[in-house]
């Protein structure tokens, strides 16, 4: 393994368990039924173990939506072509994607990531240069990326999520942007999670059955032609990925270095969390999935992980949209357990 990736990998360490019992007396001396407040009371514990304090705060809120092209598009697995991947970051540097409007719903602040668009963007408000290649290759007939590309691309995602701890973010969110991602994303969670293509790959953005079942062979082939560089999680993220997963994976592992939680969004996001998750189990203890997609697939993985996600809104867009709709109820459950009452303290009587 790179000695960069191993010394980030070093620096995750699991959540510190030992305040496990007493931030659940004080959720549970709460003026409510002890439980009643079902998963915000599991949020906001996950929240005080991964942050490491039984005082947590929650105000300074960040999503990076991380952009590149896949060479596999020229596969004609996209209902949409690999042009609308330059044209969707100008709308989201211009304020009018689904994810600006959501970040802003949610006072999260927004960076667009490029990290390997077919486009050279001027210098702009809200983009952050990272590119490493445009584009990845076609990885039906070959790797997607280098492996030195990869952890390029890799190390730029944790040192983004180091940069957002050193200006004081307390959680980060995850989005994406790239025509044709979801068949990266397919292919790496039939390697990393065993699992048959055909009951994962889904229809992305809104292709008919023909040309699902031409994605599905594509992946095959993918999965088949890189088998010998698919013996490691990092050599699979590399063969089978791209640019904006890679960064994704690193964003995740750079933010569980910092103990900063992380909110996933869905299912192309989720693959660079199960690389994370495979190159280091610890990170999960940071992780929080906002969302079921309702891509096809992707509840399979959610149930491979053993993960619930927060929210199940039938979402398929992508761009962090889960993830800044998941922020605002990982706050609300931070509200509860910092700002609400205590039998203790308010005098009210408990169960008999």
């Amino acid at each position: 393994m790179h000695e960069a990736l191993q010394q980030l990998l070093n620096r995750i360490e699991p959540s510190d368990r030992s305040l496990c019992v007493p931030a659940q007396a004080h959720l549970d001396d709460l003026t409510k039924p002890q439980g009643s407040l079902g998963r915000l009371e599991e949020i906001a514990l996950k929240y005080v173990l991964a942050t490491g304090s039984l005082k947590p705060v929650l105000s300074k809120k960040k999503i990076c939506c991380f952009a590149a092209d896949h060479g596999v598009a020229a596969e004609g697995v996209s209902a949409f072509p690999a042009e609308v991947t330059p044209q969707m970051v100008y709308n989201m540097l211009g304020g009018g994607a689904a994810i600006n409007v959501l970040t802003r719903h949610a006072g999260a602040d927004l960076d667009v990531v490029d990290m390997g668009v077919n486009h050279e963007f001027p210098d702009t408000p809200g983009l952050v240069k990272r590119k490493v290649k445009p584009g990845s290759a076609n990885m039906a007939f070959g790797p997607a990326m280098s492996e030195e590309d990869t952890l390029q691309a890799l190390l730029a995602g944790a040192e983004l999520a180091a940069e957002a701890h050193r200006a004081g973010y307390h959680i980060l969110g995850t989005g994406e942007m790239g025509i044709a991602n979801t068949t990266p994303a397919t292919a790496l969670y039939s390697v990393l999670l065993n699992v048959p293509v055909e009951t994962i790959t889904g229809r992305g953005t809104g292709i008919d059955d023909d040309r699902l079942r031409h994605k599905i062979e594509v992946i095959k082939r993918a999965v088949e032609v890189n088998a010998p560089l698919c013996t490691t999680p990092y050599g699979t993220l590399a063969a089978l990925g791209g640019y904006e997963i890679a960064a994704i994976t690193g964003f995740i592992l750079g933010a569980a270095a910092c103990k900063i939680p992380v909110v996933v969004d869905g299912f192309i996001s989720s693959s660079g969390a199960v690389a994370a998750l495979k190159l280091c189990p610890a990170v999960d203890d940071y992780l929080f999935f906002s969302h079921l997609s309702n891509e096809q697939g992707h509840r399979a993985v959610m149930q491979k992980l053993g993960a619930r996600p927060i929210l199940d809104l039938d979402l398929r867009l992508g761009e962090g949209t889960g993830a800044a709709l998941a922020m605002q109820l990982i706050e609300g459950a931070l509200k509860i357990y910092n700002e609400m009452a205590t039998f203790s303290a308010a005098r009210v009587s408990e169960k008999n």
